[in-house]
């Protein structure tokens, strides 16, 4: 399978992009030039990453018929301070809300995710040291 995409300048510094019949736009912050009309490139990675990862495992938590009432996944990077300004590492908190959540099938079914599954997950970590850890919120 090949994925493609094609992205078209539209102005300034502003691209747009359709995805599967979604279009996306990204810019640049104001200070740095754009008109702040989309998000800026490189947070669109760390969106691809969590999206990835949160799909396997709310998949996973299905089969595993865990009722949960909410799942957020944070993601933090630091950016190295020289060109090119790029990722230097990742860390992924995956977090859920819920009654009485079995905190090792939620631990597993992250695991599964992030070692098995989750091609974006994968390519970041050829690439940086990436971690994550699981919090339960009653």
């Amino acid at each position: 399978m090949t994925h493609s995409i094609k992205t078209i300048w539209r102005e300034n510094n502003i691209f747009e992009t359709d995805i599967d019949g979604h279009n996306v736009v990204i810019d640049l912050a104001e200070e740095a030039g754009g008109n702040d009309a989309g998000p800026r490139p490189k947070k669109l990675l760390l969106v691809a990453a969590a999206g990835c990862s949160g799909l396997d495992v709310v998949e996973i938590i299905k089969k595993m018929r865990i009722d949960i009432k909410g799942f957020n996944i944070q993601i933090e990077s630091d950016l190295a301070d020289e060109y090119p300004k790029q990722y230097t590492n990742l860390r992924v908190v995956y977090e859920f809300e819920g009654e009485n959540l079995p905190k090792d099938k939620l631990e597993r079914a992250c695991q599964l995710s992030f070692d098995k599954y989750c091609g974006v997950l994968a390519m970041y970590k050829k690439a940086v040291p990436v971690t994550y850890e699981v919090k339960i919120r009653n």
